[in-house]
């Protein structure tokens, strides 16, 4: 795809597609291997990427709507719509945006305007589903030694991470931003990427894959917090076990203290429970944060109890201790000195551990790019770069990113987060000043970009980029998996 404003250096020519200015010689390509020197004309290495729907390579058909008025979708014909994937840059940021095409949709003239936006202010959230132990809240995310991120808040039966950022990016050394910035790209690219966590444990993360957690493929996400698994598998333990502890790091649920056990009416047993007493059978800090049971550091469940109550315990109580997942799972009963001695599981608790574990879903990563579109890439759309904005905010304009779905954030500017894994193969690049290159379309009614200042005379019809041999036809998977 060739490029304008290329300054020559000899048999050298100057890229202008970002800060860098990379002087390229001939057959070679930039410092960020997206643009090369053929024949004394700047190039974009990569194909521009249309979406195009095709059974033949296995795509999930999704009807596109008939009739009516716009969706809301990108500027597309039938079988064919444009993503700014291997477009170019705005850089130096007076330029209008690479592709501004125009469509008519069911009556309706659309534009969509699209550009591969240069981001040092971006990141990705990492949702991690496990119930093992990272790290602690704001500790230090690494990567290949270099700090790239932080932890976060501990969700429901997940650790969320947040990496990467303009401060990891140019705040610190050259290798820190070279590290961050290729920690992001591969994340937001679908690949593997090993982290450690100070503190805590060394996880593996890719994108719609479970996590590996020190060397351990994570199977499940929690069912519920110990509290919660009581409350829900109550009626099942009703009648079959005197008592029942579910561990967890967080809240751990003893059954007879329980309100759910209160209304079934299920005896007091004595237990004496270590941790910080909360309200009636939920208990705090039962056990420092770890790998081992209900993502505690303990292995030995009875560790976490005191001795029985001789008042209200008796010999032969039983006694089922299980994890947030199901994953670990024992059986006791009290001896004559009131000890717990464990004992094969009867087959109707194993069967009520084996129903914890289906209703815990499967343990995935889950990666969202997060990114600011800055005036400079606004600029690529109109001449007054605020009104894109209020546009975007007011409903008038869709933004997508790589023709997937974004949630923009309310409040000031264009700040928007996307599900890598709804985007095509290799949307990710990157510029070695250092920042991440990421797609952004903006679709919106011919008259209202008109109305906002937009480049009308950069306007294309869609029928123009059909056999154009800068484009690169993509089959349209929705939900994809890398």
């Amino acid at each position: 795809m060739a490029d304008t404003m290329t300054v020559a250096a000899g048999d050298k020519i100057r890229c202008d597609a970002c800060p860098v200015m990379c002087y390229i010689k001939p057959g070679a390509a930039g410092a960020c291997d997206r643009y090369a020197n053929h024949d004394g004309t700047l190039v974009r290495v990569d194909p521009h990427v249309v979406l195009e729907r095709t059974v033949s390579h296995g795509g999930k058909l999704v009807p596109f709507q008939v009739s009516g008025d716009w969706d809301g979708k990108i500027v597309r014909q039938p079988d064919l719509f444009v993503t700014a994937i291997g477009a170019g840059t705005t850089y130096p940021d007076y330029k209008p945006a690479p592709f501004i095409v125009s469509s008519e949709v069911d009556g309706v003239d659309m534009i969509t305007v699209v550009t591969e936006g240069i981001f040092s202010y971006c990141g990705v959230k990492v949702k991690i589903d496990t119930d093992r132990y990272l790290g602690p809240e704001t500790a230090t995310v690494r990567a290949d030694g270099e700090a790239v991120g932080h932890v976060t808040t501990s969700e429901y039966g997940s650790q969320m991470l947040s990496l990467g950022g303009v401060h990891h990016l140019t705040g610190g050394s050259k290798k820190e931003g070279r590290v961050t910035c290729d920690t992001l790209m591969d994340l937001s690219n679908c690949k593997a990427v090993e982290l450690t966590i100070d503190g805590g444990a060394t996880v593996v993360v890719q994108a719609g894959r479970p996590p590996i957690v020190n060397g351990t493929a994570e199977e499940r996400m929690r069912v519920g917090c110990g509290s919660a698994t009581i409350g829900m598998f109550a009626k099942q333990w009703h009648g079959k076990v005197d008592e029942v502890v579910v561990v967890d790091d967080h809240i751990t649920g003893v059954l007879s203290e329980h309100q759910a056990g209160k209304l079934l009416d299920i005896a007091d047993t004595g237990i004496k429970m270590k941790g910080r007493r909360s309200t009636p059978g939920r208990y705090f800090q039962v056990a420092d944060p770890g790998t081992g049971w209900g993502g505690t550091n303990i292995s030995d469940p009875l560790s976490i109890l005191g001795p029985f109550n001789a008042k209200e315990a008796r010999p032969g109580l039983t006694m089922l201790m299980v994890s947030t997942t199901g994953e670990h799972a024992s059986y006791y009963v009290l001896d004559e000195a009131l000890r717990p001695v464990e004992t094969e599981m009867p087959a109707d608790l194993k069967f009520s551990v084996e129903r914890i574990q289906e209703n815990c879903e499967p343990a995935l990563c889950t990666v969202l790019f997060m990114g600011g579109a800055g005036g400079s890439l606004r600029a690529g759309v109109t001449d007054n770069p605020v009104r894109l904005t209020r546009s975007v905010k007011d409903a008038l304009t869709r933004v997508t990113s790589g023709g997937a779905p974004v949630y923009v954030w309310p409040g000031g500017g264009i700040t928007f987060m996307v599900d890598v894994t709804q985007m095509p193969a290799g949307a990710f690049g990157y510029v070695p000043t250092p920042a991440l290159v990421a797609p952004i379309e903006f679709t919106m009614r011919l008259s209202d970009y008109a109305a906002l200042g937009g480049h009308m005379d950069y306007v294309r019809p869609l029928s123009s980029l059909r056999d154009s041999a800068d484009i690169r036809p993509m089959p349209y998977l929705p939900g994809r998996r890398a």
